[in-house]
């Protein structure tokens, strides 16, 4: 390895680091707060009024290697032709209190920073991807939010309460698509759970509803071009278009 293998990398990343601090925004977790996260142990989802949600065929949709998975989401029908959708946060709030060395850094942050060499995560790795995450067959407290979506696309009602909620499925946003769509096999993960593959259905007919509703109230669909560096031992070897 010669002196210059990941030069490009590391100016980029001085760079980031340089940018969030002018921003306002901390690049790197506090002391404090890596030790905060170091003694703590998985909350124990019971108590406190939740609801026993953990029976309902609660999904995660993410990308393949996902392992801070933060959402799930289910559906139920309800009364002439609306459909309830629940979609359960993780609740981080369980383990990290107001005030704390964490809270602290993610009040400042407010969101997971992404640039081309390196991410600045809101909260830490062990918390976004153990301790809090929606993993797969385990049980976890979470932040419910329940809407009920009108057989006209309209939000008819909702709620916000805490439960304690099951990934039944980690799905891939790629794989779910292609099935929706009939270009792809129905997903192992998906197939194996009974009547999943039907309520993902009933999921995509609300998304449906919804964006009928929003395009007849004059909503705007904007796509734009970004262009993503490809690092290869750590220099730039290629830029390639992202769609959003």
């Amino acid at each position: 390895m010669n002196a210059n293998d990941g030069h490009q990398r590391a100016t980029l990343q001085r760079i980031a680091h340089r940018v969030m601090r002018e921003r306002g925004l901390e690049p790197d977790f506090s002391p404090a707060a890596l030790a905060q996260v170091a003694g703590l142990k998985p909350a124990v989802p019971q108590g406190n009024g939740a609801r026993d949600l953990r029976a309902l065929p609660w999904c995660s949709i993410d990308n393949d290697d996902s392992m801070d998975l933060d959402q799930l989401s289910v559906a139920r029908r309800a009364d002439g032709g609306a459909v309830q959708v629940l979609v359960a946060v993780a609740d981080v709030d369980a383990l990290v209190g107001k005030g704390s060395p964490v809270d602290a850094h993610a009040r400042t942050n407010t969101t997971s920073v992404y640039t081309a060499a390196e991410i600045f995560p809101m909260l830490p790795e062990k918390l976004s991807t153990d301790l809090t995450s929606l993993a797969d067959r385990q049980d976890r407290p979470a932040v419910v939010v329940e809407i009920t979506v009108g057989a006209d696309g309209a939000i008819a009602a909702s709620d916000v309460y805490r439960a304690v909620v099951t990934n039944h499925a980690k799905l891939a946003y790629d794989a779910v698509a292609a099935w929706l769509e009939g270009s792809g096999p129905v997903p192992a993960a998906l197939a194996a759970v009974p009547g999943l593959d039907a309520n993902l259905r009933m999921q995509d007919e609300v998304a449906q509803r919804l964006r009928e509703s929003r395009h007849e109230h004059g909503a705007l669909e904007l796509q734009t071009i970004e262009a993503r560096p490809v690092f290869e031992a750590g220099e730039i070897s290629d830029l390639r278009p992202e769609e959003r």
